[in-house]
């Protein structure tokens, strides 16, 4: 039962949810330093406050980023990445120019796919590692 002593609570529910998610720049460009992955941690802690979700852990190299999200039930996980990505990619292109100039034509920071898996194979504590683990650029 210690795996479950952050079980969370809705109205009519008990539940432990957790996402691996991955989100991957447009055409793979290296265009992210440890400056933009503060920032777009910020950003996205805000985004899943909004959605009643937990970042449980956030890191990155320069062409993607690592998310562990604890969500609940009602939130449609499809949404909350649509509003992860979307906002990160506005926010980010319009704090720092330099984005920009890499994608001029697309005006797009994040490819359209993503990676999201169930988590609960694994032991919490090994996905945590293995996003803590990224090598995030100076």
């Amino acid at each position: 039962m210690a795996e479950y002593d952050n079980i969370r609570t809705g109205r009519h529910c008990l539940f432990v949810m957790h996402a691996h998610l991955v989100f991957v720049t447009k055409y793979r460009h290296k265009v992210f330093n440890d400056r933009h992955l503060t920032r777009m941690e910020e950003i996205m802690r805000a985004v899943c406050k909004d959605f009643e979700c937990e970042l449980v852990e956030f890191n990155g190299e320069t062409n993607h980023v690592h998310l562990l999200v604890n969500f609940p039930p009602k939130v449609a996980l499809s949404k909350l990445v649509n509003s992860l990505k979307g906002v990160s990619s506005r926010r980010l292109r319009q704090e720092y120019p330099e984005l920009v100039r890499h994608y001029w034509r697309a005006q797009r920071l994040w490819s359209g796919s993503y990676f999201a898996g169930s988590v609960g194979g694994a032991p919490l504590s090994t996905v945590r590692q293995y996003i803590e683990q990224q090598n995030r650029p100076l």
